[in-house]
Order: structure tokens, then C-alpha cells, then sequence
């Protein structure tokens, strides 16, 4: 199984490259930051990113989509990485579209064109706690004449403040289940919340939140399934992503070795620097192999998918988090400073490493599977 990407996915690479170089490079990120924006994203450029076919890369091609997989999917979200835009795609494209895709609910024909055109924002609400836990869910679904009362909260829900329609998963009687909420009906409380890195998720409460039966998305207490499918797919593209922040990070290293003078010479002459760079750059590539076998897993539907999401996130986020510290001690007292990039890649990994499980809850799903 070769772990590099084929001819047609690096021909995606290259189109998302140059279009996120274009119209939202780095200064983008800036922009909304310092200008304090009220959304924090680019609606606008949401739209050029269904226009350019990225947003929706795994809706089938019947619902206004590229019909296309896990390793492509990575491949935009890798591009992302690269240029640390804030973006919905990521709980949009990726996650609530995988959850809609597999559920065949009604809400296929209303939403999944609208997320592959750019018109659309959706959020999946997981998250209740300071860490990644879907398998503790206490956000309540109780039977009220035809439908159901959600009584929850959730927290760190990607983009949630702007987002058209929530995915909130609770439990049901029968077990977990997936609710497709207007944001806003009566009872739902969205607080907006600025993350470290300036990227954007939310605060949500549901007081008594009514919905009818129309509003489940799969099957009552079938809704397990459907989310680890969605999680598998989200954990390997935010690798992919991490990978892309990495990467980024070891360039913009490297041009600074290439033309930074120290004692008459350029530093990136010292060996001991060289070596650093050259352990970086596997690693970087050890990462971006194993991204690929996950999402390539993923794809297959095979029964390791799962496990090889985790050892992908794992891999791509120490990896990063390797390159970025690597980064601001080879730029020196001046990598600290806002003025260079390198910072902004720091705390971008920082943000990843967190979403949809840090190292910790990986490796424990590692040992538990394999019986420890």
C-alpha cells in the first residue's frame, strides 16, 4: 500500500495550495484577528471554497459534491494547516457532512448541497468537558409527545456561534442519538469562544430544547455508529492538518537557516543545525505516511480504521508540536514575537493536538484495543 498521494490527489494539493496562498494566506488569519471579527470567519471566502469544489469533497457528486475520500479530504485540510485559515470545513465538510452522508435521513437532500456549495455552516456538538469524551455524553434527549426535550451543554463545538444548523448528540433512553437543532430555537444558548490560536468555537447550552422525531438523524439510540464514523474521518483530517502546520513551520525555518548571518555566516551552515533540520524532515515524513494509511483505512472501511486514526493523531501532533519548538528556538528570541509567523503555527498546534483527543485519550484507545 503505497503511502504517498497519487497524480490527481497531488493535482488537488497543488489547486489548494494555490488558492488558500491567494486568498487566505496567514495575513487573512491576522486580519480577523486584530480587527476583532465578529465571526471570526469569511463567510465570502466559504463560498469561494465551495465554488472551488473543496468544500464539498466527500458529499457525492448527486448532492452537489467531488464524491471523493479520506486521503483527499486530508489533502484540503493538510493545505489548512498550511496557511492556519480559519475555516468551517473541518466541522462542516468533514464532520457533519460524514454524519449526514451515513445517517440517509431527509436531511441529506436539504443540507449536504448547501455545505458542498458554501452556503452552509454546521457544527457537530460533542464536547461537554475541558476534554475530548464521546463515550460520556450527559446532555439528555427525553420522549415529549412526538419528539424530544434536549437538556445539555456542550463545549469547544467548532464554529458553532455562526453555524446554520447543530448536530448535538445526546442520549436518548434507547442510547446515543444525533439531533439536527436550529440554532435558534427556543432554549439554545450559543456563546461564542476565541480559542488560543484565533480560530473560533462555541459554548452551547439547550434548556429544554423541543424537537420532533423528524429532527433524528439516523435511528433513536443508533447514533454511536454514525458518530465514530464521523470522529475516524474528523481525527485522521485534523492529523493532516497538523501535519500541514508542521510542515510549514519547517519551511519557514529552513528559508530563515538560509539567510540568517551569525559570526560572519549563515546559521544554517552549523552542523549541529543541519542535523536538527534533517530529523525534523523525517519525521515530517513518517507523520504524513501514517496520515495517509489512516485515512486510506478509512476509506476501506476496514476494522483498524479507528486505531490507525488515533496512532496518525498521535504521530502528526507530537511531530508538530516537535517542528514548532524546533521553529521558535532556531529563530531565536525573535521566533516569541508576533511579528513572526512561527507563534501563530505554535499555537495552531496546540489547538489540534486538543481536538478530538489529545495524545493521552489516543494511547489509551490503543492499549485498551490491544488488551491492556
Amino acid at each position: 500500500m503505497p503511502l504517498i498521494l497519487t497524480e490527481e490527489q497531488t493535482m488537488l494539493q497543488d489547486a489548494a495550495d494555490g488558492f488558500l496562498n491567494e486568498q487566505a494566506p496567514i495575513a487573512h488569519l491576522r486580519k480577523l484577528r486584530d480587527e476583532r471579527d465578529a465571526d471570526g470567519v469569511s463567510r465570502e471566502l466559504w463560498r469561494a471554497f465551495g465554488e472551488m469544489g473543496f468544500a464539498g469533497v466527500i458529499i457525492p457528486e448527486a448532492l452537489g459534491g467531488m464524491g471523493l475520500g479520506a486521503v483527499e479530504a486530508g489533502v484540503i485540510a493538510e493545505s489548512l494547516g498550511r496557511t492556519l485559515t480559519p475555516s468551517p470545513y473541518l466541522g462542516s465538510s468533514i464532520l457533519s457532512a460524514k454524519v449526514l452522508i451515513d445517517g440517509g435521513s431527509q436531511a441529506q437532500q436539504s443540507w449536504l448541497p448547501r455545505i458542498a456549495a458554501g452556503e452552509a455552516i454546521l457544527s457537530l456538538a460533542v464536547d461537554e468537558g475541558a476534554k475530548h469524551a464521546p463515550s460520556r455524553i450527559t446532555t439528555r434527549a427525553e420522549r415529549a409527545g412526538n419528539g424530544f426535550k434536549l437538556k445539555g451543554a456542550k463545549a469547544f463545538v467548532l464554529d458553532g456561534h455562526v453555524a446554520d444548523a447543530l448536530i448535538v448528540v445526546a442520549t436518548a433512553e434507547e442510547g446515543t442519538t444525533l439531533f439536527l437543532v436550529d440554532p435558534a430555537t427556543a432554549g439554545v444558548e450559543i456563546e461564542r469562544t476565541v480559542m488560543v490560536d484565533a480560530h473560533n468555537a462555541a459554548r452551547i447550552t439547550l434548556n429544554e430544547v423541543a424537537v420532533d422525531a423528524d429532527a433524528v438523524i439516523g435511528a433513536v439510540g443508533g447514533g454511536e455508529a454514525l458518530l465514530d464514523g464521523a470522529l475516524n474521518l474528523g481525527r485522521a483530517c485534523a492529523a493532516s492538518s497538523l501535519t500541514g502546520a508542521g510542515d510549514q513551520a519547517f519551511k519557514t525555518t529552513m528559508e530563515y537557516l538560509r539567510t540568517r548571518k551569525q559570526f560572519g555566516k549563515l546559521i544554517g551552515e552549523f552542523q549541529a543545525l543541519q542535523h536538527r533540520a534533517a530529523h525534523l524532515f523525517s519525521e515530517l515524513e513518517l507523520a504524513r505516511a501514517a496520515t495517509i494509511g489512516a485515512q486510506i483505512a478509512v476509506d476501506e472501511g476496514r476494522e483498524d480504521a479507528p486505531l490507525a486514526a488515533s496512532v496518525a493523531k498521535v504521530k502528526a501532533g507530537r511531530v508538530a508540536e516537535l517542528a514548532v519548538q524546533e521553529a521558535v528556538q532556531m529563530h531565536g528570541g525573535v521566533g516569541m514575537t508576533d511579528e513572526f509567523d512561527v507563534g501563530l503555527f505554535m499555537k495552531r498546534v496546540r489547538v489540534l493536538n486538543e481536538l478530538l483527543g489529545d495524545a493521552g485519550f489516543h494511547a489509551e484507545r490503543v492499549a485498551r484495543a490491544q488488551g491492556f
